[in-house]
C-alpha cells in the first residue's frame, strides 16, 4: 500500500513539474510575441512584419476619452508606426526607447492575459493589460487596456 501511494505521489509531482515546464514555456512565447510585435515593432521603430504576425488582425486597443470607449484597430496602429518611421527613421535614443517588465502572466490554456508596465526612458508610464489568445501558428496580441500613470510636475 506505502509502494503505491509512494507511487501516485511520484507520478504527481513530475506531471506538476511537467506541466510548470510547459507553463513556463507557454510564457516565454508570449514575452516573446510582445516584445518582438508591441514593444520592438510598434514603440522601438522594428520590424513591422513581425507585427503584423504578431498581432491578430481583429485586435483593438481600448481606451477611455471623455469617459467614453475609443478603439483603435491594428491596421491603424501600423500605418501610424510607419508614418513615424518614415519621418525618422533612426533608432530611439535612451530617452525615447520603450522597454517593459511583466508583472502578471496569466495563461489558461489558449487564453492569456498580461499585465505590463511600459517605461519611457527609464520612467514608468503605463500599465498595460494585454489580452491574447494561442491560435495554430502561436500567441497573437487579440486586445489591450492601459492605464496611464499621472505626469510628474
Amino acid at each position: 500500500m506505502k509502494r503505491i501511494v509512494l507511487f501516485i505521489m511520484v507520478i504527481g509531482m513530475a506531471f506538476t513539474a511537467i506541466c510548470q515546464e510547459d507553463i513556463e514555456k507557454e510564457k516565454e512565447a508570449i514575452k516573446k510575441v510582445i516584445q518582438t510585435a508591441y514593444i520592438d515593432g510598434l514603440q522601438n521603430k522594428g520590424d513591422l512584419d513581425l507585427t503584423r504576425a504578431g498581432f491578430h488582425p481583429g485586435f483593438n486597443l481600448l481606451g477611455m476619452k471623455n469617459n467614453m470607449l475609443d478603439k483603435f484597430p491594428i491596421y491603424s496602429w501600423i500605418e501610424y508606426a510607419e508614418m513615424k518611421k518614415a519621418k525618422d527613421p533612426n533608432p530611439p535614443t535612451e530617452e525615447e526607447k520603450v522597454t517593459c517588465t511583466y508583472p502578471m502572466i496569466d495563461i489558461s490554456q489558449t487564453a492569456a492575459i498580461v499585465k505590463l508596465q511600459f517605461f519611457k526612458g527609464g520612467k514608468h508610464v503605463y500599465t498595460d493589460y494585454l489580452a491574447l489568445y494561442k491560435f495554430e501558428e502561436g500567441w497573437k496580441i487579440v486586445s489591450k487596456t492601459y492605464y496611464k500613470l499621472p505626469e510628474e510636475k
